[in-house]
């Protein structure tokens, strides 16, 4: 079976869509049609941005949306998923994909998801760091042992946990993590703590955008980060990915079910190669292509 899958943030290079805009019409008139939606050129930044300018939150996350949604529109007759992922925000370009949600509300929401986002990032000090080298039980244990909010947010792959929080609480988490044996424990260079309780205004947020947005039943099943299960029902896709912002990304856990659920090749549309690598850890057996 075929799976396709859709990087989030942090995927995002300078020119990233360049090609795409040049080279297919049906391309440029999205990004065009994007522009509009947004409200600025986001194309320039796009294109000829420095890496500084993509790294804003409000731009970051709909230019990899935008990248990921447009290159498989590209694929036409060759795009046929009968199983689609995204990570964190891709889980939006993957619901564009498999026809959940229509390109200009995709793209509407995760503009909102970013500007709500930074909101809740401004309101008190939080990060994420980087775990390596420990048992994802170990990395829960050792949060939990915490003062602060701290939790588990991606388990990107066995052995590679990103925890998030408040920020005192995150740093006492690291020095701990290497205490309980973790080949590393760096903070990440983010704006606040995606995937944790301090996003609830941000949730609370997007959660009316969500609701007044009509949702599609899918061409094929989503799994999705905060179930990890193939997923059709439209509302059930919305109250999922309401619930996205404040809870982890289980991305181990969806590779695994996809795999045992049948995907034979795992296909990643976007910028980057960030998640064939982590599917490559996740099962060494499970073949993975760049589209």
């Amino acid at each position: 079976m075929k799976a396709y899958v859709f990087p989030g943030q942090g995927a995002q290079f300078t020119g990233m869509g360049k090609d795409l805009y040049e080279n297919s019409p049906l391309a440029k008139e999205l990004f065009e049609k994007a522009n509009e939606i947004l409200g600025f050129r986001i194309t320039d930044i796009m294109f000829e941005g420095t890496a500084e300018e993509l790294k804003e939150t409000k731009v970051t996350q709909p230019a990899v949306f935008l990248h990921s949604v447009i290159l498989a529109k590209t694929l036409g007759d060759d795009f046929k998923p009968e199983m689609v992922a995204g990570h964190s925000l891709g889980e939006f370009s993957a619901l564009v994909a498999n026809g959940a949600l229509s390109f200009e509300d995709g793209l509407k929401l995760v503009s909102q998801r970013a500007l709500a986002m930074q909101k809740a990032c401004e309101i008190k000090p939080s990060t994420m760091a980087a775990v390596l080298g420990l048992a994802d039980n170990v990395v829960e244990d050792v949060c939990a042992s915490i003062d602060g909010v701290v939790v588990a947010a991606n388990y990107n792959c066995p052995g590679q946990l990103v925890i998030s929080g408040e920020t005192m609480a995150v740093e006492a988490a690291c020095v701990a993590m290497k205490e309980a044996g973790a080949k590393r424990a760096l903070l990440l260079p983010v704006g606040g703590a995606f995937h944790s309780p301090m996003m609830e205004p941000a949730r609370e947020e997007l959660a009316a955008a969500i609701e007044a947005t009509t949702f599609s039943t899918p061409i094929c099943p989503v799994y999705q980060n905060v179930t990890a299960s193939a997923v059709s029902d439209a509302n059930e896709i919305k109250k999922n990915l309401i619930i996205q912002l404040t809870a982890p990304v289980k991305w181990t856990q969806s590779v695994q079910q996809m795999i045992a659920d049948g995907a034979t090749l795992f296909t990643e549309v976007g910028p980057g190669k960030v998640l064939a690598g982590l599917i490559g850890k996740i099962n060494k057996e499970a073949v993975t292509a760049n589209a």
